[in-house]
């Protein structure tokens, strides 16, 4: 079994003043409404809302053993101020470990749950987007399967999704966007579950297709050094020695399906958009796993320099293609120096 990863991913700031070029994930977004996107291998949250990313935040996943599970689901409630209702599994590890076993935590600065927890699918499955009393933490691989958030990011993010809203944990290892001049950027991911199911046909064929479409040369000596050794940092396979920045906005390519096109809007029917889904309301008391965590002694963190998945739902045959708007990479001070 892969051995507990913790490490932090660098990506490039290669746009003007404090915004970045961020790698989009091949996933279609709906036209209306929002979905957030959780992109386990990138150690990313994405949230858009009507089509457009509005926030992307750091995130640590579950580690190996106790990964965060692929799949769609639902926003579900947000409880501010949560108390830790611990397990008896954890109590038990609490106990192996030496440490003082613990029944429940209430909220404050112990709380590994941070100041609010915003439930991820049906409470039975014990999933969360949280907080954490360990800020050092975040990024990392390293949970018992709820996704953490730096607490100011948690609570920024519990403010703006909506309880209902639509949700995807996904495992991409590549994200291949293009930018407004029609290079083709691509950034490569560690692989925390050592699922070794990255298609190479596919993407291989997604890229070439571009490059043809738009009369590049694809640069292969990069692409393979890329594929190679992972540095979660973009890099362009179609652009002239020297070319460091995004030029404009990123666009994502749907190379998981080989198809070698901007990914597109996923219709909506408006009256699901409006109708109010009804959401079961919580106590204040939340019982998941996690951790009691300690501060990582070493993050491993990648070096600045100039960056098969869970399939997107099947989209019908009218589409629009989905603009991306270049944003601020994150509200937490000093994100970019580890993401």
């Amino acid at each position: 079994m892969l051995k507990p990863i913790l490490y932090a991913v660098a990506t490039t700031l290669i746009s003007t003043g404090a915004y970045a070029a961020i790698p989009m994930p091949d996933y279609a977004v709906p036209s209306q409404g929002q979905q957030v996107i959780l992109n386990v291998p990138q150690l990313r949250l994405f949230l858009f809302q009507d089509g457009k990313l509005i926030k992307t935040y750091p995130i640590t996943v579950g580690k190996a053993s106790t990964q965060t599970p692929l799949g769609e689901y639902k926003i579900g409630a947000k409880v501010n101020k949560p108390t830790w209702s611990v397990p008896l599994s954890i109590q038990k590890e609490m106990a192996a470990s030496g440490k003082a076993v613990q029944k429940s935590v209430p909220p404050g600065p112990n709380n590994p749950l941070g100041p609010v927890f915003v439930r991820l699918g049906e409470p039975r499955l014990g999933l969360g987007i949280h907080g954490t009393n360990v800020p050092s933490s975040v990024p990392g691989v390293r949970s018992h399967g709820c996704v953490r958030l730096r607490s100011p990011n948690a609570l920024d993010f519990a403010a703006t999704v909506q309880s209902g809203a639509d949700a995807a944990v996904i495992y991409q290892q590549v994200s291949v966007n293009t930018d407004e001049q029609n290079d083709i950027w691509i950034a490569v991911y560690r692989d925390p579950y050592n699922k070794r199911n990255l298609n190479r046909k596919l993407l291989n064929q997604s890229i070439s297709s571009w490059a043809e479409q738009h009369q590049l040369r694809v640069d292969q000596q990069r692409l393979n050094n890329a594929l190679g050794k992972p540095a979660n940092t973009l890099i362009c396979l179609t652009c002239s020695t020297g070319k460091t920045k995004v030029s404009g906005n990123l666009s994502s390519l749907q190379w998981t399906s080989g198809k070698g096109e901007t990914v597109e809007f996923k219709n909506v029917n408006p009256d699901n958009i409006n109708s109010k889904q009804e959401i079961t309301p919580e106590s204040s008391s939340i019982e998941v796993d996690e951790d009691t965590d300690e501060a990582p002694k070493q993050q491993n963190i990648t070096p600045l320099h100039p960056t098969t998945t869970t399939p997107a739902k099947k989209q019908p045959t009218s589409v629009k293609k989905v603009p991306i708007t270049t944003i601020p990479a994150s509200s937490d001070e000093g994100f970019d120096s580890l993401m």
